[in-house]
């Protein structure tokens, strides 16, 4: 089992100022205590599990490039971008040049998105639910086209949502043959059936439905001819080991569950964010002992 980093809290001790640089040095004490991937949350409003709209928050693409810039190793994703906030080409060429930048460690995280007022606020495209998936979809057909070849599929595109004349990627991704796809979200009949369909990782709520969840993706890759093993399951959790590492055993009970369902890496938000005492306990006493997971 891998442990991935959740980045979802934004209010760094000392202040905005300062965050910068507790940004900096929480992406380089991850990668240092082997942590495999940074996930950002891709808000433009606080999310209200997170105290809501008032709270900082930033862009996740933008904060993506600046980690690339402090990290040698590390993945890097957003976790994960709503499908309607930006354009498919624009998303497709973002992630290429942060794959390009990063030397190859870009991830496209993607979902069909579920926050309404943030997009409401600042008038982001967010149509009903239903739409939502649809757009997701040939979004993924989209990107995966301009991720085709050296330079793209350079075919139109003709979708119901999106229509292009010419898919040109120049550079092309250095991750080849596209930056690794993983699709968030649970739903059994829609969310589930594009994982199958199309990604290389699925992203899961660490509920108690979580076996019959993964089940139900089983059962999906079986109809779409999918190698269920092929695609990476994780989920989502908190990393709090207790202030002087006393929850370190509840949290590897806890990590043994997923592994034992077939979860290979599991992202977390470290409490409190931006302590560096708690990446490195993490990486001294948790990382080894899932390593054989």
């Amino acid at each position: 089992m891998k442990l991935g980093l959740q980045l979802v809290d934004f209010a760094a001790p000392g202040g905005t100022r300062q965050l910068a640089c507790a940004l900096a040095d929480t992406a380089k004490m991850a990668e240092a205590v082997g942590i495999e991937t940074i996930g950002v949350a891709d808000h433009v409003w606080q999310h209200p599990f997170m105290g809501g709209a008032e709270r900082e928050e930033l862009e996740a693409y933008s904060v993506l490039s600046f980690l690339a810039a402090q990290t040698d190793r590390i993945g890097l994703l957003a976790l994960a971008t709503p499908a309607t906030f930006r354009a498919p080409g624009l998303l497709a060429k973002t992630v290429t040049t942060l794959d390009v930048l990063s030397g190859g460690r870009a991830w496209l995280g993607i979902g069909a998105g579920h926050y309404e007022d943030e997009a409401a606020g600042l008038g982001l495209f967010f149509p009903p639910v239903a739409e939502r998936f649809e757009y997701l979809e040939e979004t993924i057909r989209y990107c995966l086209r301009m991720w085709e070849g050296e330079r793209g599929d350079e075919q139109p595109f003709a979708g119901e949502y999106v229509q292009a004349r010419r898919l040109l990627n120049s550079p092309q991704s250095l991750t080849r043959p596209h930056p690794p796809l993983l699709i968030a979200g649970d739903g059994e009949r829609k969310t589930l059936r594009l994982v199958a369909r199309y990604g290389d990782a699925c992203n899961l709520a660490p509920m108690p439905e979580l076996p019959h969840k993964l089940d139900v993706l089983r059962r999906h890759c079986e109809a779409e001819g999918r190698d269920y093993d092929a695609i990476e399951k994780t989920c989502s959790w908190i990393f709090n080991l207790g202030e002087n590492g006393e929850k370190t055993g509840e949290l590897l009970e806890k990590l043994d569950w997923f592994a034992g369902l077939g979860i290979q890496t599991v992202y977390g938000r470290v409490e409190p964010a931006f302590d560096l005492a708690t990446l490195e306990r993490l990486g001294r006493d948790v990382v080894p002992a899932i390593a054989a997971l």
